[in-house]
């Protein structure tokens, strides 16, 4: 039977549009390192080479590549983690600049999925579809813990007002944030889907706020 993300895993793909309390193990993703506005093209080229790689991995039982422990499964969606650079400073009408972004893009593997076969795949690709990008490629196992989370409809520049609901959700319930990075998954295809109907999971990572902490 076909592994679906959507149907198996909704605890960590489709949240409500409120905020929730998760905890996240460890999965294994292709990822990429990047810096500077998503608006860029190079941007669009470190998608293009993560689901080129994820495709391969798919397909890699019909091309009759043998891996232990296959199984049929849809592809993951794009997911990134997100901060700003030491130096972004806030516009005059309170947002941040995009070319301080500073982010890694990733698509999660299937968990039969090794290193050396992830090796095996981008080298593959490297002779099928060859990109200068593809050596910047890592294969990373990634754990994020407890996190709060929660479904964001709309543009990206409205997130803000999703993560406000979810710092005083934070509050609430006693815990803290742990970073200032945080993780997005896109459920949408940004090209496709109107800006208003645009579905992305917000996440950060949280800690339980002790009591000799205020002491």
């Amino acid at each position: 039977m076909k592994h679906e993300w959507k149907k198996a895993e909704k605890q960590f793909y489709l949240p409500k549009n409120k905020p929730e309390l998760i905890t996240v193990p460890s999965f294994k993703f292709f990822t990429i390192n990047g810096k500077g506005n998503p608006n860029d093209n190079s941007f669009a080229e470190y998608i293009s080479v993560l689901y080129s790689l994820s495709y391969a991995v798919k397909m890699s039982q019909k091309k009759g590549i043998v891996v232990e422990d296959y199984f049929d499964y849809a592809v993951y969606p794009l997911e990134g983690i997100w901060t700003l650079n030491n130096d972004a400073e806030k516009t005059p009408d309170g947002k941040f600049n995009k070319c301080d972004l500073i982010y890694k893009l990733m698509i999660r593997q299937p968990k039969f999925v090794t290193a050396g076969f992830a090796m095996k795949m981008v080298e593959m690709v490297k002779k099928k579809k060859p990109n200068s990008l593809l050596s910047e490629v890592n294969f990373e196992e990634i754990t994020d813990g407890i996190c709060i989370q929660m479904l964001h409809i709309g543009s990206y520049d409205s997130e803000p007002e999703t993560f406000r609901l979810m710092h005083d959700f934070a509050e609430k319930e006693n815990y803290i944030r742990t970073t200032q990075t945080h993780r997005e998954i896109y459920l949408s295809d940004a090209r496709k889907t109107p800006v208003e109907k645009l579905k992305t999971v917000l996440r950060f990572p949280v800690e339980k706020i002790r009591v000799f902490d205020y002491l």
